[in-house]
């Protein structure tokens, strides 16, 4: 499919995906027992089986709460509806293949200093990020030069309304600047994120327009941001201009550290918080990480971004809209093994493209 008519179907598309994914189920109906049953009989039998049927569902949903100790009905909805289709799957991106059999349907490795491809699929198909999106925000927060120990509350404008997700960080919790910062690139908190934005000099508005003037500035054409946590499927941008933004926030040490730290404990009232990176990557002997972020929502996919050295190389990888929960992590590993065994490889010309990337210095 051409890019400039996937530009335009993608968003129709998850309209369509929604609206098939909702799927109405209608109840179980009784069959008669037998021909000589009267119809009291059947009806005796039909409220003995409703009564036996809500005793088991009272049952079963009091097992769930002892298990979960929240969000019975969410997790009752959650099993009833399938996962909705990524956009990338119903644009059909998934059925292009490539030589190392990669699992995501966009992927991009670059060499940083050279700005050579290595390995390019799909890599100029605008996409949802989900939480890739943190990496800018922290861009702007870190550029800002705000005080990092500055106290910010978290308020019920913190909590996510859009796709419900949870967080241990509740209405009133103050931690400073940065502690906020390190839990949104590291643990991908979303709260953490969106507090960054809505304290920032201007609100919330003025920092989806400062991400948006500074993708711009970095000619990232492909980007749009409309809030900065990711959870809105709005945030949209493809594997060239992520490479660009990868790069611009790999020269912000700030961001290095706090992006590739393995875990962090913050104090919240009288309990310690503690927080782990969500890209187990980061702990592995064999990689070398400057810097990464990982995303998912249902319409972006799994999705990661690295700076990493392999094979002696400067590399930034690019992997979006990746199906299964560890297959980001696994094109990552098959990218590295293969660059570590097969060097001469870098010269089959499927895996590469034309032009170089035209990075930006920070």
């Amino acid at each position: 499919m051409p890019l400039s008519i996937l530009r335009r179907v993608l968003p129709s598309l998850a309209l369509v995906a929604l609206a098939t994914s909702l799927t109405v189920v209608s109840p179980l109906t009784f069959a008669q027992a037998g021909k000589g049953e009267s119809a009291k009989s059947q009806q005796r039998k039909a409220s003995k089986g409703n009564k036996a049927s809500k005793a088991g569902n009272k049952a079963s949903a009091r097992k769930v709460a002892r298990v979960n100790g929240k969000g019975v009905k969410a997790a009752t909805l959650r099993a009833a509806v399938p996962p909705r289709p990524s956009y990338g799957q119903i644009a059909g991106l998934h059925s292009v293949s490539d030589p190392l059999d990669l699992k995501s349907s966009v992927a991009l490795v670059i060499d940083q200093d050279t700005r050579e491809v290595l390995i390019s699929k799909n890599d100029h198909a605008v996409l949802p990020i989900a939480s890739l999106t943190k990496l800018m925000t922290g861009v702007i927060v870190s550029g800002a030069k705000l005080p990092m120990d500055e106290m910010i509350t978290i308020t019920q404008a913190d909590v996510d309304t859009e796709k419900g997700s949870t967080s241990r960080l509740r209405v009133g919790t103050s931690l400073s600047r940065g502690e906020l910062l390190h839990l949104a690139l590291m643990s991908s908190e979303n709260r953490a994120a969106h507090a960054l934005g809505r304290t920032y000099p201007g609100g919330l508005q003025s920092f989806v327009s400062l991400m948006n003037a500074k993708a711009q500035m970095l000619g990232m054409k492909d980007t749009r941001y409309v809030e900065p946590t990711g959870l809105s499927s709005r945030n949209q941008s493809s594997a060239q201009d992520l490479a660009i933004l990868v790069n611009i926030a790999y020269a912000d040490p700030t961001l290095r550290e706090l992006s590739t730290s393995t875990g962090h404990e913050v104090a919240v009232g009288s309990q310690t918080l503690k927080y782990n990176n969500t890209n187990r990557l980061v702990k592995s002997p064999s990689w070398e990480i400057g810097l990464q972020k990982t995303g998912y929502i249902s319409e972006a996919g799994q999705c990661l971004v690295m700076q990493t050295r392999v094979a002696g190389r400067k590399l930034i990888m690019v992997f979006l809209d990746s199906a299964g929960k560890f297959s980001r992590i696994g094109d990552a590993e098959r990218v590295r093994q293969w660059l570590e065994n097969n060097p001469m490889a870098l010269q089959r010309p499927a895996l590469r493209t034309a032009e170089p990337v035209k990075l930006v210095d920070g």
